[in-house]
């Protein structure tokens, strides 16, 4: 049987590239796991829940807590992207900011979930924060 040296080059570099987009490699970014503050574990978000009505102009702001390997280090606030779902589909009827500050739209009403993810170099992020992300999340109630 003879072996095609092209095949396998091209099977070993679609190999090195499958390993190198796996949801177990890190980051060295401040936007990946990996931070000043060394392999980020988990992230929570204050407050964990809130009622729009009781904010002034509804505008209801979420702060993102980073936890590291090192459990004395924390991060306040938290690089992360932020996003808005209900029943675990994104919506538009609730805005959030890059900053965290979130807002229900005209007609919004019932219980949603903001949520802050900082995703790891493999990317698959699905639409309401999983994937290979680092994800907290809060409920916010729209009147």
């Amino acid at each position: 049987m003879q072996v095609s040296w092209s095949a396998v080059s091209s099977f070993a570099l679609a190999f090195l590239a499958f390993s190198t987009l796996s949801c177990g490699s890190h980051s060295s970014s401040m936007t990946g796991p990996l931070g000043p503050n060394g392999l980020l574990q988990s992230i929570t978000l204050a407050p964990v829940s809130a009622d729009a009505r009781t904010y002034p102009g509804g505008q209801v702001p979420f702060t993102a807590t980073g936890s590291y390997i090192d459990p004395v280090r924390k991060l306040t606030p938290q690089p992360a992207a932020w996003g808005v779902c209900q029943q675990n589909a994104p919506t538009t009827a609730v805005t959030v900011s890059k900053t965290g500050v979130a807002q229900c739209g005209m007609g919004a009403t019932g219980t949603y979930t903001v949520f802050a993810f900082v995703g790891t170099e493999c990317n698959v992020i699905n639409q309401c924060g999983g994937g290979c992300t680092i994800v907290g999340t809060a409920q916010l109630t729209c009147p």
